[in-house]
């Protein structure tokens, strides 16, 4: 019988919280009211009586006798701009003998947006689910009494992290300055950059329970109409809850889901995304997160840095052509470890095969599980320095490869030389610009790694041709994602492996501005 009596009580205990999400819920254009009472008592219902929602009583109109409520959010709306500009606007009776002589509502609105309410930016809406929407995005609404429409008040005060240095995308010359998770402030920084009449913004809001904006960046000149056109599809097209962060819109851009690489690329670099635009492409722009996206992207994009732009092309070809190199390094270097040791121990020279035999001697696994050992481990070591406080992150992480690496030497584990190829693999993976492309070169390390120990070179090989065969058939919203290599195209290799001139670069730009 008692737990007859817990099970029941359980169940009478979850009908009022059922009953809370029915009573919140927005009905599609449901409409004000004219009374004041029920546009407070509804707002209320909506916001399940926040402890942070602020009504403020205001007499908008003392001769004939008006009230009316400023409605806003703490801590999203700035209280000083809302009782300078609204606040105060309505104790002013000057001019109140002749403002209501107007018969018509409208006009009487009208005269209280625009001779009394001293806000930047106002706007009328009859709907809950606009009025919602504009109060949670740190604007304050006005209710009057009598009055089937609220006026929305730019009065944004929301709190956000000042403009700082970029953290993942450093550079020795060029700007400082990164975005933030302020969606006008990251607006700003490409506007300053950008100073052309046309450079458009488009808004649009994602996510069904976040209501998450967005921006659409572009120029209207350059970016190829029918791209646009497919990206804003592909946006009308997220179904979600939540959109936190850039990572929630990058999955639905994505042509093809079963791939490590990545096919948009996001930076934090407001010139970064200045360059994409002027080339042609699109940048969403995230409220909430200091990461832009840029579509389309290619294969070549992902080795490019904010620095190659602010040296001489001599320089920056080569450090890109490193970058190349280094990739290939840290993608392969294990496997070709693995296959010489196991397969091709005639390929390495007589003294260093000696070498590498005494080292070998004692060890009980062969190439492959020494490498597995060795790699794995390393991830540990790098994953628990970037999640540990960066005061000690780095130490650790530091300290930690030495101490296990000598350890597992002296301990007859692994052998030096494997410990010097999986270091080697490490510090080329870190002169990847691009986090996501140096994470999916670590994943694709161990699937070579079996082809190598599995059929040696020729495994490897099979691996590479599996890999372009891949990247070939990729697609970032429509477009090769593996350009300008597969299609090749001679004329786009200008800013593809190699960085010629700057003035070579804008050629495109000065042709098409003279035709």
């Amino acid at each position: 019988m008692r737990r007859t009596k817990g099970l029941s009580s359980i169940v009478k205990r979850k009908r009022p919280i059922d009953q809370v999400h029915e009573v919140n819920h927005i009905r599609e254009n449901e409409m004000l009211s004219e009374s004041l009472e029920e546009n407070k008592k509804k707002i209320k219902e909506l916001l399940g009586n926040s402890s942070d929602l602020v009504i403020r009583e205001l007499m908008i109109i003392h001769e004939p006798e008006i009230s009316g409520v400023a409605v806003f959010i703490n801590g999203l709306a700035d209280e000083q701009l809302v009782s300078e500009c609204i606040v105060s606007a309505t104790l002013h009776p000057s001019k109140e003998a002749h403002y209501f002589k107007e018969d018509t509502k409208d006009k009487r609105l009208s005269i209280i947006e625009k001779q009394i309410l001293s806000v930047a930016r106002v706007q009328a809406y009859d709907l809950w689910n606009p009025i919602i929407h504009s109060l949670l995005s740190g604007n304050s609404i006005v209710l009057i009494d009598g009055f089937d429409k609220a006026l929305s008040c730019s009065t944004p005060g929301s709190k956000w992290r000042s403009i700082e240095e970029p953290s993942t995308e450093t550079t020795v010359r060029g700007p400082k300055d990164a975005f933030n998770e302020s969606l006008q402030t990251n607006l700003s920084l490409i506007r300053r950059r950008v100073k052309s009449n046309r450079l458009r913004v488009e808004n649009t809001e994602l996510g069904e329970t976040t209501h998450t904006d967005v921006a659409i960046v572009y120029v209207d000149d350059l970016v190829d109409k029918k791209l646009l056109q497919e990206i804003k599809q592909r946006l009308n097209r997220v179904i979600t809850h939540k959109v936190i962060s850039e990572a929630n819109i990058e999955e639905a851009m994505q042509d093809e889901m079963l791939t490590p690489f990545p096919t948009s690329y996001n930076t934090e670099r407001p010139d970064m995304v200045a360059y994409a635009l002027v080339e042609g492409k699109v940048a969403l722009i995230i409220d909430g997160t200091p990461f832009a996206l840029i579509l389309p992207t290619d294969f070549a994009q992902f080795f490019k840095a904010a620095e190659d732009y602010y040296q001489r092309y001599d320089l920056s070809t080569f450090i890109r052509l490193l970058r190349y190199f280094a990739f290939t390094v840290s993608l392969l270097g294990p496997s070709l470890y693995v296959a010489l040791i196991t397969f091709h121990q005639d390929l390495i020279p007589t003294t260093l095969l000696i070498r590498l035999a005494s080292q070998r001697e004692g060890i009980p696994f062969p190439a492959l599980v020494e490498a597995l050992i060795m790699e794995f481990t390393f991830e540990l070591l790098r994953e628990a320095g970037l999640r540990m406080p960066r005061a000690i992150g780095q130490a650790v992480s530091i300290v930690g490869a030495l101490v296990i690496g000598q350890a597992a030497v002296q301990a007859g584990i692994v052998s030096a030389a494997m410990v010097i190829v999986v270091a080697a693999t490490g510090i080329a993976s870190f002169t990847t610009p691009a986090y996501n492309l140096a994470v999916a070169a670590r994943l694709l390390r161990f699937f070579i790694m079996l082809l190598a120990a599995t059929f040696g070179l020729y495994g490897i090989i099979l691996g590479l041709i599996m890999l372009v065969a891949h990247l070939s058939s990729l697609r970032s919203v429509g477009m090769p994602y593996f350009a300008p290599f597969a299609p090749f195209s001679m004329k786009a290799q200008k800013d593809g492996l190699f960085r010629l001139p700057l003035k070579w670069l804008d050629k495109r730009h000065v042709e098409d501005k003279n035709s």
